[in-house]
């Protein structure tokens, strides 16, 4: 289906999740086969107009909306779940929210896929990016349950085609799926179907918890002093340093940690966990105890609730007001906590004149998603605890310059030591593509000089490329933070 400029449809499917961005490409291509997802991508090909795509979902910066995007290829049509008897494998199509996996998952077979918290994410960049959320810890990245997926790519000839790449070591297209599995959306081509079984001659995916712990914590910002902050986030980091080794009985907890600026009031913690697992209401209060020490709670909570009960996949995952949407999020990977000067960066911005509408977040990971090499999946950070979350989040377009200074500030005061970016080191270790950050690719914010790719993929950037020239060696798919060719 193609809609033009004009079409009384354009201004509503025009815009994506982050309203700082809206295209104009010459058409939208709204497809629900895989067949349409080759003829829409022929047709742009050959019509010499530069393409994305969008499966509907999340994508914190432009790459869907660039001024030289002129076919916008949008895939909220393909949004089945189901199982695929022949391969043995569960099939999510790239339109497929996260909430949509979830319940089909659920309703169906009782199983699910260690996928993020916000259940208005895509599908399509999710699991293409790496895929991660509150049972990663126990049962590692999305894509370490991915089995196959399908991809329309652009060959030498010009021409776009429709390519089945699996795990399988005798596949000739394995290439294609290992750089499926951490790429990144966008790259190679248009993912129109996964597969989804974990390793292992079962057809299976983990088993859903039935009900989860859910405990929360929030403190009054008026108590924190420099040093309590500063103890408050090396206590999570210490925490997570000590309890993340794969198969580690507490790798069942994901943890939390938000610090809004202090104009926000309030500094808040939360954790979830497998209500059946052995021991977990313990559990719960020793990393509580151990992460709050010090700190008197103005409000406290612990609930059990069912596993897709709204407290624990709360509202939609959408961040900011619903009619003026605008945020800035940038990211990186955490091997340790934080140091001290890191904790002084923190402070000085979280307590400064600006930044009113931002905090930080200290999301748990490793455990299981560390047991598996670095080069097994194009995800590279296989020996992670953490990942931390920059964001500013605001209503207003006048409101724009202000937010992005501060929150640009505030992490290149973090990463002073590093160029302003989280280069590998025995704290840092890059960032995560699905937190798309095109700050990492301007020269005015990473002084570091390592590219943008490498922080994402470190040593596999390499491969990636030759991948890339491969199945995509015209570069038709590319955007700011894209892989180039080898």
């Amino acid at each position: 289906m193609r809609i033009p400029p004009g079409d009384v449809r354009y201004e509503n499917l025009v815009r994506g999740n982050n309203f700082r961005f809206v295209g104009r490409p010459d058409e939208i291509r709204v497809a629900s086969t895989t067949d349409q997802v080759v003829r829409a991508v022929d047709d742009a090909v050959r019509g010499g107009r530069r393409v994305a795509v969008r499966s509907g979902g999340h994508c914190f910066e432009n790459f869907t909306a660039a001024p030289e995007v002129r076919t916008l290829v949008d895939l909220s049509g393909l949004d089945e779940v189901g199982f695929d008897a022949g391969r043995k494998a569960f099939v999510v199509e790239p339109g497929a929210t996260l909430g949509q996996v979830y319940k089909a998952l659920c309703a169906g077979w009782g199983v699910t896929v260690p996928g993020g918290g916000c259940p208005e994410v895509g599908a399509g960049g999710h699991i293409a990016g790496g895929g991660y959320g509150p049972l990663s810890r126990r049962y590692g990245a999305v894509v370490d349950h991915l089995y196959g997926v399908e991809v329309v790519v652009v060959g030498k000839d010009g021409r776009a085609r429709a390519v089945v790449a699996t795990r399988e070591a005798g596949d000739p297209h394995r290439e294609l799926w290992w750089a499926h599995t951490g790429g990144g959306g966008g790259n190679f081509g248009v993912v129109t179907k996964y597969w989804l079984r974990s390793p292992g001659d079962k057809a299976v995916l983990p088993a859903m918890p039935r009900n989860m712990v859910q405990h929360v914590v929030f403190w009054d910002w008026g108590q924190f002093t420099e040093e309590k902050l500063a103890g408050l986030v090396r206590n999570f980091g210490v925490w997570h340093e000590r309890h993340s080794a794969p198969g580690a009985a507490e790798t069942g907890l994901y943890g939390v940690l938000e610090v809004k600026h202090q104009a926000g009031g309030v500094v808040m913690l939360s954790v979830q966990a497998d209500a059946d697992l052995p021991g977990v209401g313990a559990m719960v209060d020793a990393f509580v105890a151990a992460v709050s020490e010090g700190l008197t709670p103005v409000f406290e909570l612990r609930k059990t609730v069912p596993w897709l009960h709204k407290m624990t996949w709360p509202g939609t995952g959408e961040p900011g007001d619903v009619l003026t949407r605008r945020y800035k999020i940038k990211a990186g990977y955490l091997r340790r906590a934080f140091t001290v000067e890191q904790c002084k960066a923190l402070w000085r911005n979280l307590t400064g004149p600006n930044g009113a509408q931002g905090s930080v977040l200290l999301i748990g990971y490793g455990g299981q998603a560390n047991a598996v090499a670095p080069h097994e999946t194009a995800i590279a950070n296989r020996d992670v605890v953490m990942k931390a979350v920059y964001q500013s989040v605001w209503s207003e377009e006048q409101e724009d310059a202000a937010n992005l200074a501060w929150v640009r500030e505030l992490y290149r005061d973090v990463y002073a030591a590093t160029g302003g970016v989280p280069v590998p080191n025995e704290v840092n270790d890059g960032s995560y593509i699905n937190y798309a950050d095109a700050d990492l690719a301007d020269p005015a914010w990473n002084t570091s000089g390592v590219s943008a790719q490498r922080l994402y993929y470190k040593d596999n950037y390499p491969r990636l490329q030759r991948i890339k020239a491969k199945y995509d060696p015209h570069n038709v798919f590319r955007h700011a933070l894209s892989i180039e060719p080898g």
